[in-house]
């Protein structure tokens, strides 16, 4: 494999994690308010809950980027190989849903978790290198 198909396999697998790390506590904050919604029948809970959803951009924005690292995702399994894709870019999205998390204001993590944080990252970097 040449190095410029690593460096384009890399960034593909960083913008994915990014993308998909990065909403998550911003779909969390924009779906916030949906609980409240009540209708009758079922039909038009989840008629009441989509509009709320669809229409409130705090949503929709974090939902596209994120659907947007899917794509990404998708274009770059065209060629990598998906037994090093898959646990990098869900190890880095961890990691950036618990950094996008804190700058939202969500309580940091424990030492324990950071310490986790560390393994599941050097764990994949030893995968990766063998």
């Amino acid at each position: 494999m040449d190095p410029l198909e690593i460096v384009q396999q890399g960034f593909g697998f960083v913008l994915t994690a990014l993308c998909w790390g990065f909403t998550n506590p911003l779909i969390k904050r924009g779906s916030a308010g949906v609980e409240s919604i009540k209708r009758d029948g079922w039909a038009r809970q989840v008629i009441a809950e989509s509009w709320f959803l669809l229409t409130n951009w705090r949503y929709v924005v974090p939902l596209a980027i994120n659907l947007s690292g899917s794509a990404a995702y998708y274009y770059t399994l065209s060629s990598a190989d998906i037994t090093t894709a898959v646990p990098i870019t869900n190890s880095l999205a961890l990691v950036f849903t618990i950094l996008a998390g804190m700058l939202v204001g969500e309580k940091p993590p424990t030492p324990k978790e950071m310490l986790g944080m560390l393994c599941i990252v050097l764990g994949v970097a030893l995968c990766v290198a063998s």
